[in-house]
């Protein structure tokens, strides 16, 4: 009986939300695990470990609004005033956070970022996500939410899921089968398994960042080392929401905005290297 109950709640739920024009807010808390001794540096000390681990926990722990209607969104970082002294907090390789809008009809998707200063605004359509539904459930906030997998090929600057390569010839050469090189001393998998929790009591085929597809809003995601869970849902606000698509920056496509980064990321390595190769020649006098 109770079963029967919640899918009749779900239904009414899902007419109630038809025969309106809707929008809502929702705010989410992302947090990303990241082990140091992934990177570990022979000529790093516990003490400098810590300050960076510090200085990263802007990034590893943060605040995104999405602000939604039936068919599109725009998805941002909260902004927050930084604390004196914090320099502008840290940030990883030179990117910020940006905006991104998607629309799941039309399936355009425009991102407004910056890096190194430069403003850029990527375009690209996308397909639909390949979910594989479940029917587990349980509950986030007052929402009923179902199980939903799919495995998801990792972009080249997937940062949360990057690790050290190993060293191991044997293990070399097997990880190899399901990671990728970064660099020379950083890979990551192919693909991660992510899971994300929906609600249809909320119809809308939307979700935090990069995610939906689903029928129902997404309130969690658990990618890799990355969970982004909905703390706050806010149907029809008073103030209303006027969703734009972003117009800022040099207009690229994922594919090159990738070759741009990459490019950036071996001149700042070579720089790094060249850095590193001077100290130790001037060790040796």
């Amino acid at each position: 009986m109770k079963p029967l109950i919640t899918y009749l709640f779900i239904f009414c739920s899902v007419v109630c939300f038809a025969q309106k024009n809707f929008s809502g807010r929702a705010v989410y808390q992302s947090k990303t695990s990241f082990d140091m001794e992934r990177f570990n540096n022979r000529d790093m000390s516990e003490q400098q470990k810590k300050r960076i681990m510090d200085r990263m926990k802007n990034m590893l722990e943060k605040t995104y609004i999405l602000n939604f209607n039936k068919t599109a969104s725009i998805y941002e970082e909260e902004e927050k005033l930084e604390a004196p002294g914090r320099g502008g907090g840290f940030r990883f390789g030179g990117f910020t956070g940006g905006t991104q809008y998607k629309n799941t009809i039309s399936k355009d998707f425009l991102e407004e970022t910056e890096f190194f200063g430069k403003n850029f605004l990527i375009k690209e359509k996308v397909e639909l996500p390949s979910w594989e539904m479940g029917a587990e459930t349980k509950k986030i906030g007052n929402y009923v939410c179902y199980k939903a997998t799919m495995l998801k090929k990792t972009d080249a600057l997937d940062w949360q899921n990057m690790r050290r390569r190993s060293r191991g010839r044997d293990k070399k050469r097997k990880d190899d089968e399901a990671t990728k090189k970064v660099t020379e001393d950083i890979e990551m998998p192919k693909e991660v398994l992510v899971t994300a929790w929906y609600t249809p009591q909320i119809p809308v085929s939307n979700g935090p960042g990069e995610y939906w597809g689903l029928p129902g809003l997404i309130l969690e995601v658990n990618a890799g080392n990355t969970t982004v869970l909905c703390t706050e849902v806010v149907l029809n606000p008073k103030n209303s929401i006027d969703i734009k698509e972003p117009s800022k920056g040099k207009e690229v496509t994922r594919k090159e905005y990738n070759a741009i980064v990459k490019k950036k990321m071996e001149e700042m390595q070579e720089i790094w290297k060249g850095r590193r190769g001077g100290r130790g020649r001037g060790s040796r006098r």
